[in-house]
């Protein structure tokens, strides 16, 4: 169990070094220790005994010592063949740490962590995979960004057949422009019935959900930490939220709703309702998974269309034509454009 990072730490949680026992054994005993205490002991990180504090990341929280004992036999299992010795050890110094509480533990406090800091992308995808072999039902992900590129569809191909294989039902939701990426395309196609794709024109943060019981989050603008989700209350307001942005999603199979105004597509229809709103072209286009450049060359064929002058008289005729507000699909849509005014009547 000896990780790649423990350079003069050669061992497992069964065995720890005598410094790392200590801070493990402090960390313990008073909740949590500050993040330098770890520093002369990179074992305890890599074997995941201590974990950032989601509530201040220059704190180390301890991982339940039963815990550890489950991550520890899990691997063991393979070798008890070879060894005997090593479970019961692991068994011994797991009863060992959960005597070092001040206050015994509440009943259920140790069943599992609610809430756990992943820092950086190997943690980040061991975790995944963990997740993707215990999950027996459901998949829901939303897929923030536009146009998924091929090597970020890649990445979780492997997780995704193996769900397909067990019978594994998944339901994406991406940004209506994603509908353009011939990447995406190939691999709904490649998953066949097992996966079912929406869009909308603007959706959440990364998502992702095994089974309605553990969920993944980003925890930083770079996404490389994440937070992974065990508390049945968060879960269930996760699904709550994914479910209705589900219903309010369009099929990927089905047209997008036109927007009944000739000449006014359906993105252009969404960015003016952004601008109407007082959003910059930055955030517009962060919103709906375009680029910047994308985004001002639909708001110049607005402009265009409606025979706006000028960024403030835009937002007139915006409101003048109905744009200024989302539209739902059998919502009655105005259809006139307003005349541009004469060069004497500005």
């Amino acid at each position: 169990m000896a990780g790649h990072g423990t350079e003069g730490h050669p061992h497992g949680a069964d065995r720890l070094c005598e410094a790392g026992e200590r801070v493990y054994s402090r960390a313990v005993r008073r909740g949590r220790v500050p993040r330098h205490d770890a520093d002369a002991v990179p074992c305890l990180l890599e074997l995941a005994m201590l974990h950032p504090d989601p509530d201040d990341m220059d704190w180390l929280v301890p991982t339940s010592p039963q815990e550890v004992m489950t991550r520890l036999l899990r691997a063991v299992h393979d070798e008890v063949s070879a060894s005997q010795r090593r479970v019961g050890s692991a068994v011994e110094a797991v009863e060992r740490y959960s005597g070092l509480g001040v206050h015994p533990p509440a009943a259920g406090a140790w069943e599992g962590t609610a809430i756990r800091v992943l820092d950086g992308l190997t943690r980040i995808q061991a975790a995944m995979d963990e997740a993707t072999q215990a999950c027996t039902t459901e998949v829901l992900t939303v897929q923030p960004g536009g146009i998924r590129r091929e090597h970020e569809l890649s990445e979780g191909l492997h997780r995704a057949l193996a769900l397909r294989g067990r019978g594994v039902r998944m339901r994406d939701l991406y940004n209506h422009v994603a509908r353009h990426g011939q990447g995406l395309l190939n691999y709904l196609e490649l998953m066949g019935d097992a996966v079912e794709a929406r869009t909308l024109d603007e959706v959440i943060d990364r998502l992702i959900l095994f089974d309605r019981t553990v969920a993944f989050i980003p925890a930083n603008a770079e996404h490389t930490m994440a937070l992974e989700l065990r508390h049945p209350a968060l879960i269930a307001y996760l699904v709550t939220v994914f479910e209705r942005l589900w219903r309010l999603a369009v099929p990927l199979t089905a047209p997008l709703p036109a927007t009944g105004i000739e000449g006014i597509s359906h993105r252009e229809q969404s960015i003016a309702a952004l601008l109407a709103e007082g959003h910059q072209d930055a955030v517009i286009a962060e919103r709906l998974g375009i680029s910047v450049r994308t985004c001002r060359a639909h708001i110049a064929r607005l402009s265009e269309t409606l025979g706006a002058a000028s960024r403030t008289q835009l937002g007139v005729r915006i409101a003048q034509v109905g744009l200024d507000g989302p539209h739902r699909v059998g919502d009655p849509v105005p259809v006139s454009l307003p005349a541009p005014e004469s060069p004497s009547g500005r």
